[in-house]
């Protein structure tokens, strides 16, 4: 019932916040603001890294992310984010070869 009745009165309720926040009323203008223009939650970072095709290729990522936060490219918790996709990568790597070393085991019938 409260959101019929704000739904058909939106175009005045909206004209009149408007009024209060350019009047000079601050915290409506910053809830106003907030609702037209949120701040991002997540952006996407350009960082340049070497192809992740073995175990042996993760240090070399995690060089890139440290000298990214360093070279303050990156913020630490872009590079937190980051570690925690190449450490999904790793553990998708890890279960890729114990499926190959399975697999062989089965082969060779032990």
């Amino acid at each position: 019932m409260v959101q019929a009745l704000l739904d058909s009165r939106a175009e005045e309720i909206t004209n009149k916040a408007l009024e209060v926040a350019l009047s000079g009323d601050g915290p409506v203008l910053r809830a106003i603001l907030d609702r037209l223009c949120p701040a991002k939650r997540d952006a996407p970072v350009a960082l340049s890294l070497p192809p992740l095709k073995s175990a042996s290729d993760l240090p070399s990522a995690m060089t890139a992310i440290l000298e990214s936060v360093a070279a303050g490219e990156v913020t630490p918790s872009e590079a937190t984010a980051l570690a925690g996709l190449v450490e999904t990568h790793r553990r998708a790597l890890e279960a890729s070869e114990l499926e190959k070393r399975i697999a062989a085991l089965e082969a060779n019938g032990a």
